[in-house]
């Protein structure tokens, strides 16, 4: 079984800034991350001038601003994702980031992706879905703010291409995410229902739901990453810093660790508690030989170095060859076959 893949989803919280952007990249790789994204976009392409700003962006940056005003100051070029992959290879983590628009897929494709992140609000866009799929690249799709319906859409569009690479992220489209809005089990209906591989895309401020997530069968987790939760910017304040990051890469690597392979077998280690932890058939009195051994003569103790307690019914009726004391273990030796 592979190792859950985690993503850290710096997005635009390098607000503008190549140099943050480094320092993303070095803090999610120092946290354990195996990827660190981003978002690429020209503000023109995905909002008009006067568009609003989401709720849960109002509530933590300047309300007068729009929302392209705000996104304009977040744009990076093609230089400069191409000078955060490349540091991103120099460090040893993955690069990749999320598209909004024909153009956006065009330069990462140039840059020689791996993979691309959908997110959710383009779910819907199946125009979109097929030109970025024709890439023949993985396509990883956030499912927020959609119905089973329009999740069926998307897989079917994707993979009329023939593109089969796809992994779909259960996710809620909130900032941040309420514990009981997250529906994990809605990952597992996505698996069976449409046969695809599925992950989690989080959103709730604690790791809980990320590690529920593990435990039922995600392979992929993707969380929002920041240096400094009161840096300026929509994204930072529900994103988690690089010590907590690297908790929740802690948690879900000791998850993998306790699902184990599913075999039921006792461990190596517990293999040595057996003697000591189980127990035997030994003698409640001092038992002469000759005695024919009835129930009141049969005690369980510890340790399990006589006959074992499920032969009870093979050894009553037996008779004792030699004496046996009081808290002694039997053997077959101590009495008559």
């Amino acid at each position: 079984m592979k190792p859950v893949y985690i993503i850290a989803e710096a997005g635009v919280n390098h607000n503008g800034s190549v140099d943050m952007a480094f320092r993303l990249v070095d803090q999610a790789k120092h946290a354990g991350a195996d990827c660190v994204k981003f978002q690429t976009f020209r503000a023109e392409k995905i909002v008009t001038a006067a568009s609003p700003k989401a709720n849960y962006q109002l509530e933590v940056t300047d309300k007068s601003e729009s929302q392209f005003d705000m996104l304009k100051k977040l744009e990076l070029d093609r230089d400069a994702f191409a000078r955060i992959k490349a540091h991103c290879e120099k460090v040893g983590i993955h690069f990749m980031s999320t598209p909004y628009n024909p153009e956006d897929a065009e330069l990462l494709n140039g840059l020689d992706v791996d993979a691309f992140k959908i997110a959710s609000g383009q779910l819907v866009e199946l125009p979109f879905l097929k030109q970025v799929a024709l890439y023949g690249k993985r396509m990883i799709v956030s499912t927020g703010m959609a119905d089973m319906a329009e999740v069926k859409e998307a897989v079917e569009a994707i993979r009329s291409t023939g593109n089969q690479d796809l992994v779909v992220l259960q996710c809620n489209t909130d900032y941040p995410s309420r514990v009981e809005d997250v529906n994990i089990r809605a990952m597992l209906t996505m698996r069976d229902e449409l046969k695809v591989r599925v992950g989690y895309s989080d959103h709730v401020p604690n790791n809980h739901a990320c590690f529920a997530a593990v435990a039922l069968g995600a392979e992929m987790i993707e969380k929002h990453f920041t240096l400094d939760n009161n840096l300026p910017g929509p994204d930072h304040s529900s994103s988690l810093e690089p010590e907590a990051f690297r908790q929740l890469v802690v948690g879900i690597r000791d998850i993998e660790k306790c699902l184990g392979d599913g075999i039921k077998r006792p461990s190596e280690r517990e293999k040595t508690n057996t003697f000591g932890m189980r127990r035997s058939m030994v003698a409640t009195r001092d038992l002469s030989a000759g005695t024919v051994l009835k129930l009141d003569d049969i005690g369980f103790k510890r340790p399990a170095s006589g006959i074992a307690p499920k032969h009870l019914d093979e050894l009553l009726g037996r008779t004792l060859i030699a004496d046996v004391r009081a808290d002694q273990s039997f053997t077959w030796e101590s009495v008559k076959n």
